[in-house]
């Protein structure tokens, strides 16, 4: 469902600015979880792996998703994730985290492994360490991109998407956007805007797409970095929320929408421009956000 956003700062712009709400598509596996996690559980039953086993950090929206995706799909789910000193009061760690506590329930057996050991993830030995101590199971990457993730996300543009000049999205791992450049019609921009700090990026899209013309990514606008927000990012999201009714979260969509307007505003796109947004959802990080504002007495996010 695509829904035209009406702000009061762009009313004399020659734009038009719809969201793509991909949010919508379920509570936990939404957005592009959903897209990067569909061919992946498919391939899992093909060759019959009954296990999942992926990584992430404590406030991950992959592994909520991973654990609740995988539980629709009857399959157990393994999380590595970076941080053994969770596991020292492991009731206290998931009375206080949202996003653990949820995986939990959905079933995620958890294995907190130290920041330096988390780094090895995706080494040989480690990947063999992990076999030794839990059997076979089906990886799935950090951020679930692969190339099956990928295959997911170029469904994610429709036919009627075809009037839009730019596609918008917010950046991880560039699953979802690699997704994007392989599916956009050659009249059409892919515009990322990263959530982390950093120049890494370019290099990990292209080891998934051919195409250089079509594509961009926007680097002024992550904020300091992964999980990284200020007063006035905040503030934009809940000044957004009360025009649109849309929610953002200040990790991901948050950061990329405060950049759309700003570059609006700077009259960045050509005039008479349709902008596309993509909602990758990850509402769920919302949560421990304002839990470390509501400490420091700041303005929580509205939803």
């Amino acid at each position: 469902m695509n829904q035209q956003i009406l702000l009061p700062e762009l009313k004399d712009k020659n734009l038009q600015l719809f969201i793509k709400r991909e949010d919508k598509i379920h509570p936990f596996v939404s957005g592009n979880k959903f897209r990067k996690l569909t061919y992946n559980i498919q391939e899992a039953k093909r060759v019959e792996q009954n296990t999942l086993l992926t990584f992430g950090g404590a406030f991950s929206n992959h592994i909520l998703a991973t654990a609740v995706a995988g539980k629709l799909a009857g399959l157990k789910t393994i999380g590595v994730i970076r941080g053994d000193e969770l596991a020292n009061d492991l009731q206290k760690t998931l009375a206080n985290n949202s996003t653990l506590h949820q995986a939990r329930e959905h079933g995620m057996q958890f294995y907190f492994v130290s920041r330096e050991l988390y780094r090895e993830k995706t080494s040989e030995s480690f990947l063999n360490s992990l076999k030794n101590k839990f059997g076979k199971f089906y990886v799935i990457p950090e951020g679930g991109t692969n190339e099956l993730a990928i295959k997911g996300c170029t469904e994610i543009l429709t036919n009627e998407d075809e009037i839009f000049d730019y596609i918008c999205v917010a950046v991880g791992t560039g699953g979802t956007i690699s997704g994007l450049i392989k599916s956009v019609k050659s009249h059409q921009k892919v515009l990322g805007f990263p959530a982390l700090k950093g120049n890494f990026l370019q290099k990990e899209i292209k080891n998934f797409v051919t195409k250089t013309n079509n594509w961009n990514l926007i680097h002024d606008y992550h904020f300091g970095g992964y999980a990284k927000y200020n007063e006035a990012l905040i503030s934009f999201i809940n000044r957004f929320y009360s025009e649109t009714k849309i929610p953002l979260d200040p990790i991901y969509t948050g950061k990329m929408l405060f950049g759309i307007v700003d570059l609006m505003k700077k009259s960045y796109f050509s005039e008479n421009s349709k902008i596309l947004v993509i909602h990758t959802g990850g509402l769920q990080g919302i949560e421990g956000v304002n839990n470390k504002l509501a400490k420091k007495n700041l303005e929580l996010i509205t939803t």
